[in-house]
């Protein structure tokens, strides 16, 4: 059993970090688009969040703390700096992505870059970039933590 929560994990994690990597590399590319542009590769982004980044991180959080009182047979295991790390860097690029990039990424889908909103989606699509690369960071301090684990 313990096996299927950690590949409901892994596969969390990697809709989680490899649909954020890909919506960074298309906003990355989208700098050289015109203004007109830039509303079709928002709009995939938003999906892009909607689809994979927001359900990866929900699953990846939940089948973590699964896996936590599983494999500690619901007591308390021993102190593992790695753990709390993984645990602790993840919950919070989670709550980060849940509380603050989701809403805002759906904000920005439905936001016009050309019309009079046009200001509010420069606003919008700033805040998505800091808030996404502080999600992203803390995602790989938990990717790299998880690693250390033995």
């Amino acid at each position: 059993m313990s096996r299927a929560w950690l590949f409901l994990h892994l596969l969390g994690f990697t809709m989680w970090l490899g649909g954020a990597i890909a919506s960074m590399v298309v906003g990355v590319s989208a700098r050289q688009e015109e203004r007109n542009g830039l509303g079709a590769v928002v709009r995939a982004q938003s999906k892009l969040t909607k689809v994979a980044i927001a359900p990866g991180s929900l699953l990846t959080v939940l089948s973590g703390i699964i896996l936590t009182f599983h494999i500690s047979g619901g007591e308390m295991a021993g102190f593992s700096l790695w753990l709390v790390l993984m645990q602790g860097a993840g919950v919070i690029a989670a709550l980060i992505t849940l509380l603050i990039a989701l809403p805002t990424a759906t904000r920005l889908g439905r936001l016009d870059p050309t019309g009079e909103a046009a200001r509010y989606f420069d606003e919008l699509r700033a805040r998505q970039r800091i808030v996404s690369s502080i999600a992203g960071t803390l995602g790989l301090v938990a990717l790299f933590a998880g690693a250390m684990l033995r």
